[in-house]
């Protein structure tokens, strides 16, 4: 009996998995009217930029970790088979080209070796690059244990610990945990037991000032603030309770697709009210984003959706993403006059309209 209960728990979790995977693949899941507000941040053309475009240089550190360019392969996936695969080409061109990764909530890992190695394929793939293990809030609130969160480290040879908050995708999520009390004491006992950093980040919705503030004081060594304006998980959980036939979960989906905090203002509000490293998060698109990003105070930027279907493909389809994110960077660099992120990080902007109207009021 308890055999059977525990390949049904497993078929369920590979099933969850895939659906997500397979509707970020196949349905429309961004933003429908928030954007990202970076269209409204405005960098200066400098028509003499006075350097060569070959002296330019991406790389930075992050949490002790060099990085060849300040972009990170955001969480994703894990905990099926085509996760694996997917892990597994994402690993390599992150290798490759010399940045890190996270990988999706790793709870699934925990079930079953099987589902552990579609996990553990990244740090198989990927010997020396930096890698961020992850887990959700609200297995937090259920008593997540420091043990069982050493386990997760253990199981893909993290570099840093991360901790997804995610109350608006579990309160639509057909089978989602609406439990989030002491989600905060619970990462401050992570921040003081576990080895490598704590890393906070949202899954779309956006990090506050004030829960970052919380956050920094609780000891968390950064925060990815995953703003609204590209993939919402309303949208994808609004797909899965519609074909559950789940009207009320269906109708949540609906009324908060377009909930939360615009990236650019999330980063905006995050970096004023800590001096952690921040990373830029939620609809990132582009070179030219990561530029606006590093401008506005972040210490990288992070992508996932625009990865995905390459990522399904081949180690070579995702590396040519990646490549084209860090030709738009230089690109922007370069028209910027900025040798280096350092340089970049001191240039004037000009910002307009919605966001604009963010930095102003909060």
């Amino acid at each position: 009996m308890a055999d059977s209960s525990k390949e049904e728990k497993i078929r369920q979790i590979m099933e969850r998995k895939e659906d997500h995977i397979n509707i970020c693949l196949d349905k429309p899941v961004q933003a429908r009217r928030v954007r990202t507000l970076f269209e409204n941040m405005h960098l200066l053309n400098n028509s003499l930029p006075e350097i060569d475009f070959d002296e330019i240089d991406t790389s930075t550190t992050f949490l002790g970790h060099k990085f060849s360019v300040p972009l990170m392969i955001g969480a994703m996936t894990g905990g099926a088979d085509l996760a694996k695969r997917i892990n597994k080409n994402l690993a390599e061109a992150a290798e490759e080209i010399g940045i890190g990764m996270v990988v999706g909530s790793q709870r699934a890992g925990l079930y079953d070796e099987s589902l552990a190695a579609t996990y553990s394929i990244a740090r198989e793939s990927a010997p020396s690059i930096f890698i961020g293990s992850n887990i959700g809030g609200a297995q937090i609130s259920r008593g997540f244990s420091v043990d069982e969160a050493r386990n997760l480290v253990s199981m893909i040879g993290a570099n840093a610990f991360y901790i997804h908050l995610n109350p608006a995708q579990e309160i639509i999520q057909p089978e989602g945990d609406t439990k989030y009390r002491n989600v905060l004491e619970g990462i401050g006992r992570f921040c003081k037991e576990i080895t490598v950093p704590v890393v906070v980040k949202e899954v779309g919705f956006g990090i506050s000032g004030e829960v970052s503030a919380k956050l920094e004081h609780a000891g968390v060594k950064a925060i990815e603030v995953a703003g609204m304006g590209g993939t919402s998980y309303a949208a994808v959980e609004y797909y899965r309770a519609r074909e559950m036939k789940l009207e009320m979960k269906e109708k949540m989906g609906e009324l908060f697709w377009d909930w939360g905090i615009p990236t650019a203002a999330a980063l905006y509000l995050v970096k004023k009210s800590v001096s952690l490293p921040v990373v830029s998060s939620g609809g990132i698109r582009s070179g030219l984003e990561i530029a606006k990003s590093i401008a506005l105070g972040a210490s990288l930027a992070a992508t996932a959706w625009p990865l995905l279907r390459a990522a399904t493909q081949s180690k070579e389809a995702v590396m040519v993403k990646l490549n084209e994110f860090a030709f738009g960077l230089k690109t922007a660099m370069f028209l910027l006059g900025c040798r280096n992120l350092d340089e970049l990080r001191g240039v004037r902007y000009v910002t307009t309209g919605e966001l604009k109207e963010w930095m102003e009021q909060l």
